[in-house]
């Protein structure tokens, strides 16, 4: 080997080094919905560092914190009105760094949830920006002039007709400066300018803050969306997102060893690749959500039900393993603050509830990636069935009045908040059988689900047979085998419209992941296959005839090539 190839390797080695999200697990905390420790209706932090023991107890590698900064809540936390604070109902900034300090001595490292794609409205900079065009901090966002002649006060129509993603016009006036602010989401999250390089400086400061802090990463939300260019309707990959993100990263992430995720729907496997290039030039992974949109009629919103194309998802699932494997790394997930429960979407959250949990958690974390398990996935935990007065979500309240207005049935629109509504993911986790759960001693800001005093972690932390059990074991076993971090992936049966299976290869070790996707027992070609390979993990108590899988089963094998 010659000095230069020597110099590359050892590179490439240290780059390898540093990357210890490979082979870890990343728990999601909803802070709102997690543990409230002081009685008044709201998860904080200190509910939190009450129940580290728990998460030590899973196995889990690192929490990523839904955001937790200062803010006016009108998106839950979503809307960011002061960075380097902490918003008084989850706690203090002592509180915050007591959080890390107690997860650090559990090997457990806590990931910022940061919003810079847009702030608050009530963020100092905004107030400043809007008291006059000359103000230093009014390039730091997205403004333009009206169209057409003036009406009353001056005001004139939007530059266009872009909608935002929670109803209504993408633009605001402001009388104050006689010009349009853009906003991609509520009308109290205007967009951040990027071009300004006095903004990123901003940005990188106050990242470098954090990193000061201790925290062990960043999830970055809707990052592909910073460069945009509503001019040319461009909200999501704009021309100049990569030369952004490289510029981030060589300014702040670089610096520590962190994991950084960016959450990019419009991600597609090229773009991945960009995006988690093993030279760390932007970051560690993104969310890209091809998988989650497959049940949603072509075409139209995630409102717009329809059946799960269960070989497409399963090209997704292969095509996402096979063109990044060595060229960029997956997130693993099924569960966010922003989506319905699995079980409940895909599963079978009915009878086969903890079977159907079961196999999805053990289809996807035998895939090859960085597993995110979101707060209560862990216990098989299932959508809730409120009343429309029940929902606290801005985006479920605001699709309901204006489908009814449309003229839509209010059965069917209650069918799909039922199936979508991201306050699914949000109610109170279910620590006990106790009142409200065990999440808190007042009234939980939204309801319980009713069947907390079922599905609970009490009744599942010390049962291996348990939704948390399999967890913890499939943590447990991507720890203890390389195969599960490196291994190649190779889906099988391809064209089968009920089992799901695949190999993952690495070395002379082969895993064999086989489930059944569907609530009827079907046959498996894979009998002959499994009976040469060591079962390491199934969904059932008793593995039977090899040739069938019963409703939901899902196995796990391991064995030589």
């Amino acid at each position: 080997m010659t000095e230069k190839e020597l110099g590359k390797k050892m590179g490439m080695d240290m780059q390898e080094q540093g990357k210890w999200w490979k082979s870890a697990v990343i728990y999601q905390i909803y802070p709102r919905s997690f543990a409230d420790s002081n009685g008044d209706g709201i998860g904080d932090l200190q509910g939190i560092i009450s129940k580290l023991d728990y998460l030590g107890n899973l196995g889990i590698d690192a929490i990523w914190l839904s955001p937790v900064c200062k803010s006016p809540q009108d998106d839950n936390g979503y809307d960011i009105s002061d960075y380097r604070d902490i918003d008084p109902m989850f706690g203090t900034l002592e509180d915050m760094e007591e959080l890390i300090r107690e997860a650090g001595k559990r090997k457990i490292r806590i990931i910022m949830d940061l919003v810079l794609n847009h702030s608050s409205d009530e963020h100092e900079w905004f107030v400043e920006a809007k008291k006059g065009r000359d103000n230093p901090y009014h390039d730091y966002y997205v403004w333009r002039d009206g169209n057409g002649d003036s009406q009353d006060g001056g005001k004139r129509m939007p530059p266009n007709d872009m909608k935002a993603a929670f109803g209504g016009s993408a633009w605001e006036w402001v009388p104050e400066v006689q010009q349009y602010y853009f906003h991609q989401f509520s009308v109290k999250q205007p967009d951040l300018n990027w071009e300004n390089p006095k903004l990123r400086r901003e940005i990188y400061d106050l990242i470098n803050w954090w990193i000061q802090k201790g925290v062990g990463g960043f999830r970055l939300d809707v990052i592909d969306q910073i460069a945009k260019e509503p001019d040319r309707r461009i909200t999501n990959n704009g021309p100049r997102l990569h030369e952004f993100l490289r510029e981030l990263s060589r300014e702040t992430f670089q610096k520590a060893d962190l994991v950084t995720v960016g959450e990019a729907w419009g991600a597609t496997t090229e773009l991945a690749r960009l995006y988690s290039n093993p030279d760390n030039s932007e970051l560690s992974m993104v969310f890209q959500f091809e998988h989650i949109c497959l049940d949603q009629i072509k075409g139209k919103e995630k409102w717009d039900l329809a059946p799960l194309p269960f070989l497409k998802l399963k090209e997704v699932f292969g095509r996402w393993q096979t063109e990044l494997y060595g060229k960029g790394w997956n997130s693993l997930f099924w569960n966010n603050h922003d989506l319905p429960r699995i079980v409940s979407r895909w599963g079978n959250d009915g009878q086969y509830r903890v079977e159907s949990a079961k196999m999805l958690a053990i289809l996807l974390h035998g895939m090859q990636g960085t597993p995110y398990i979101y707060q209560g996935e862990e216990l098989g935990m299932t959508n809730a069935a409120y009343e429309i007065g029940e929902y606290r979500d801005i985006e479920t309240v605001n699709l309901y009045r204006e489908r009814l207005e449309k003229g839509y049935a209010k059965e069917e629109v209650m069918r799909s908040i039922h199936a979508k509504s991201r306050d699914n993911a949000r109610t109170p986790m279910q620590w006990n059988d106790g009142e409200n759960a065990g999440f808190t001693d007042g009234e939980p800001w939204i309801l319980v689900n009713p069947n907390y005093r079922e599905i609970n972690a009490a009744r599942q932390v010390d049962d291996g047979d348990s939704v948390f059990g399999c967890y913890k074991e499939l943590i447990r076993l991507r720890k203890k085998y390389p195969v599960f971090t490196e291994g190649r992936f190779q889906m099988l049966l391809a064209e089968d419209r009920n089992l799901f299976a695949y190999t993952r290869e690495e070395g002379e070790t082969r895993l064999l992941v086989v489930c059944n996707f569907y609530g009827q027992t079907v046959e498996c070609p894979l009998g002959e296959t499994m009976e040469t390979m060591e079962l390491l993990l199934g969904n059932y108590k008793e593995t039977e005839r090899m040739e069938v899988l019963r409703p939901y089963e899902a196995r796990m094998y391991l064995g030589k090539m």
